[in-house]
């Protein structure tokens, strides 16, 4: 056994312990899922802004693209955080995420300054948590084998 893991191994077990909770793994999961659950529910509050939303990014008819989109990330998110087919629900959140990301934040059609360096970031951004949903199939197609 070596110092590192022999030190660390109580730590390490207990913090497993609560990373894998239920409850932190369900919370977890919500937080991943955040805009796709904000998102459709502000659209159906503001249908008017979700149509002009779709307008805005050449989606038409936009009354179609809307409803759809409302139901797709609705039942998405529900699939990854019930568990319920969760590695479809990711996947799909997963390409969702990259297509509305290379629509929606086309930073480098844009001059350079701030608005710029914003529309990035958040390029990045969504790359990321398109690559967490990923990871989530993963874990669950394999359900966490090799780790």
């Amino acid at each position: 056994m070596t110092y590192q893991s022999h030190s660390f191994s109580p730590f390490r077990s207990g913090l497993a312990r609560i990373v894998g909770s239920p409850v932190i793994r369900t919370v977890s999961l919500l937080a991943l899922c955040a805009a796709y659950i904000q998102g459709p529910i502000t659209k159906i509050f503001d249908f008017n802004g979700a149509l002009a939303e779709m307008d805005h990014f050449g989606l038409h008819p936009a009354a179609f693209f809307a409803v759809a989109v409302i139901a797709f990330e609705l039942t998405a998110s529900t699939m990854v955080v019930s568990g319920f087919m969760r590695w479809a629900g990711a996947l799909a959140l997963a390409g969702f995420t990259l297509l509305a990301t290379f629509i929606a934040l086309r930073f480098w059609e844009m001059a350079p300054g701030m608005d710029r360096m914003m529309a990035t970031n958040a390029f990045i951004e969504h790359l990321g948590l398109a690559g967490a949903f990923i990871f989530v199939a993963a874990i669950d197609l394999t359900k966490g084998e090799g780790k």
